[in-house]
């Protein structure tokens, strides 16, 4: 039997997202792993 990791969908808006810089949105991925990184190590962002 293999066990899978269950996956999860966190869905968040950000008004103007598509105004910001490229660094303004590097910024808000890093925040994003960085909360991850807290929440555990064997989590993981598949996708944005």
């Amino acid at each position: 039997m293999r066990n899978e990791m269950p996956k999860f969908i966190i869905e968040r808006e950000i008004p103007g997202a598509g105004k910001l810089s490229s660094e303004e949105l590097q910024g808000i991925s890093q925040t994003s792993c960085g909360v991850l990184m807290e929440l555990g190590p064997q989590i993981q962002w598949v996708q944005s």
